[in-house]
């Protein structure tokens, strides 16, 4: 655990005998360039079938704000948050989809995604 996951609280999924997907979407993503120092904005889709927990929303805000000062690369930041969510929630299935705004005439979407051993799904 670090100084940024301890931000992020779990609680029981009282419907493990279940597949179910759940989806939450933060439209206000923001962390900065490493290079440049420019603010970077995404919107970060997250989309997980839960085997024992799901992720308490106003934790994954105040986790997700946490990366508002920090210079960091897209795909590390879309890796870092996918590895810290998956390492705390153990879901059966996990998507991260960023899609990062359009600066210097590029867009970028960066997608981790992640199944537990034995998921078909």
């Amino acid at each position: 655990m670090n100084e940024k996951t301890e931000l992020l609280e779990i609680f029981e999924n009282k419907n493990a005998h279940r597949d179910y997907r759940i989806i939450h979407t933060a439209h206000e993503f923001t962390s900065v360039c490493p290079k440049t120092g420019h603010p970077d904005f995404a919107t970060m889709t997250f989309e997980y079938i839960p085997e024992k927990f799901c992720v308490e929303l106003k934790s994954l805000k105040l986790y997700l704000q946490s990366f508002r000062n920090d210079g960091i690369f897209y795909e590390n930041v879309t890796n870092r948050i996918a590895d810290d969510l998956i390492g705390m929630l153990q879901p059966r299935y996990f998507k991260l989809t960023a899609n990062f705004t359009v600066r210097g005439g590029i867009s970028s979407v960066i997608i981790v995604e992640h199944r537990a051993e034995g998921f078909k799904g």
